[in-house]
């Protein structure tokens, strides 16, 4: 199997999912355990996603810049702050942990 012919069966397989999904009567998805379910997935995969651009780099874990910029950036929403406040600061410190000698 080719490159080209396994992302035109990825794309069909997602095509097919999400028309899967619009079969699905709204009632199912309205229940508390399938809302709870959807809400709580989305969470563990957007920190997965978080987790593996913080902390890979192919297939190696690499501690650098980036975990303390992200640390940063963590405290900073938990205490509420801006989302340009947040991104600057996680910049900054990433930038200074590079020019200080702790880059990827």
């Amino acid at each position: 199997m080719s490159v080209w012919s396994a992302v035109l069966l990825a794309a069909c397989v997602c095509v097919a999912l999400k028309a899967f999904g619009y079969l699905i009567p709204g009632e199912v998805m309205e229940a508390p355990r399938p809302a709870r379910i959807a809400d709580l997935l989305t969470v563990a995969l957007l920190s997965a996603l978080v987790a593996v651009q913080t902390l890979g780099s192919g297939q190696a874990v690499v501690v650098d810049a980036r975990l303390p910029a992200v640390l940063v950036a963590a405290g900073l929403l938990w205490m509420r702050q801006s989302f340009l406040v947040v991104v600057i600061a996680a910049a900054a410190v990433a930038a200074l942990l590079r020019l200080a000698g702790w880059a990827a």
